[in-house]
């Protein structure tokens, strides 16, 4: 029988790129495109997160499938994804459990730091309540570990790593 360690690094698929945005500068709109570069500890060439090196917060991730949560919560019928202000959209992979994982796609790797949590400008563009909607399903934040260029329908994989001297103790992170 696996462990929890051990159940905590099955993924019963990769997940897909669905939509991907770039805002040239802060408080502006987001474009969408279908193709990106991610550059080394900058974020998306492009995008304003990208202009310089470091930082936690070089690409905001959004999971798909929090669409119609929050959607449901503010019963609003459809919320596009420039409204909420990620740079990535991602079906297919639970991405609040990825903390201490990377992400894979294609030769880009991302290095999720931590949630995403909403700001008020979600109040301002969604309504009352959006803010309160939208925490714990505002996604995620990474650090590009690897650049790379990402489309539209690339897969994406969860990339399990577990220390040196984890291996002799079976515990994966």
């Amino acid at each position: 029988m696996a462990s929890i360690n051990e159940l905590k690094t099955h993924f019963s698929r990769p997940g897909t790129i669905e939509w991907i945005g770039l805002r040239a500068k802060k408080n502006k709109e987001i474009k969408q495109v279908d193709i990106a570069e991610l550059l080394l500890d900058h974020g998306l060439v492009g995008d304003k997160a990208g202009q310089k090196p470091g930082g936690k917060r070089q690409v905001t991730i959004i999971q798909a499938e929090y669409f119609p949560v929050i959607e449901s919560l503010l019963n609003i019928y459809k919320i596009s994804p420039e409204i909420l202000r990620r740079n990535i959209v991602i079906s297919g992979l639970n991405l609040s459990v990825l903390l201490r994982h990377s992400l894979k796609i294609n030769d880009a790797v991302l290095e999720i730091t931590g949630n995403c949590a909403p700001c008020k400008k979600m109040e301002e563009a969604l309504g009352f309540g959006a803010y309160n909607a939208m925490r714990n399903h505002g996604g995620i934040n990474a650090m590009v570990r690897k650049g790379g260029v990402i489309r539209v329908g690339d897969k994406v994989e969860v990339c399990i790593e577990k220390p040196d001297d984890a291996s002799s103790q079976g515990v994966l992170l």
